[in-house]
């Protein structure tokens, strides 16, 4: 096992408008595809379709894009955080189904309204950071060759050689260290406004927890503040 993540903070961060949930799951089994939704994200995914929109309620929408705010970085249309699309994707009845690290990280997303990431630690090492991206940094986010601009963004960087390089953030993940059906070891980073409830944050990061200890078979999985 990679044994459990540690998250640093960039000090350029500070003041902080954000807290985050490092979750871990390790020791995982495999991570096949999901043949459909668990139960649990099937009756979420019921309850967002009878609420409609409403589902997300305006206050929360309204921090996390705030949290996001900076600079470059303008969290709407194409750029807006990735909470919003999993949101759209549910109501318009197209929710992904990949796999069992990935559906818990869509499920508690979709069911708080925080935008999250899930990174295989097989790829990224146990060395995290919390930072925010530079001018002309990017990285390739989908199997097309797609890529995201991350100046001023809240990004997560993995530690390689000498350098921290971006593998994650809150609108979209790299391909580079995303979970497919090898990872055994996995950590989630949730992204919550500082304003809002502590409690609702170390609520959403239990539930991922236990998601990845009870369905998806993980050894050791846990959880803490950042």
């Amino acid at each position: 096992m990679t044994g459990v993540p540690e998250l640093t903070v960039d000090p350029s961060l500070e003041p902080r408008k954000i807290r985050v949930g490092l979750v871990w799951g390790l020791g995982l089994a495999s991570c096949p595809p999901s043949a459909g939704p668990s139960a649990s994200l099937a009756a979420l995914l019921g309850q967002v379709a009878a609420a409609g929109e409403g589902f997300l309620a305006p206050e929360r929408k309204a921090a996390v894009r705030n949290m996001l705010r900076f600079g470059a970085y303008k969290p709407a249309g194409r750029s807006k955080p990735s909470s919003e699309y999993l949101l759209a994707a549910a109501l318009e009845g197209c929710f992904p189904i990949v796999n069992g690290p990935v559906d818990a990280n869509n499920e508690v997303s979709l069911r708080w309204g925080y935008p999250a990431s899930v990174f295989d630690l097989g790829k990224t090492g146990p060395l995290l950071q919390l930072s925010r991206g530079g001018p002309g940094e990017s990285f390739v986010f989908n199997p097309s060759g797609q890529e995201i601009d991350l100046e001023d963004l809240i990004v997560i960087r993995r530690r390689v050689g000498d350098a921290w390089e971006a593998c994650g953030n809150p609108v979209k993940d790299a391909m580079a260290t995303k979970v497919f059906e090898a990872a055994r070891d996995v950590a989630g980073v949730v992204y919550a406004p500082l304003t809002d409830p502590k409690a609702d944050l170390e609520a959403c990061a239990d539930r991922f927890a236990r998601i990845l200890r009870e369905d998806c078979g993980a050894w050791e999985a846990g959880w803490k503040m950042v």
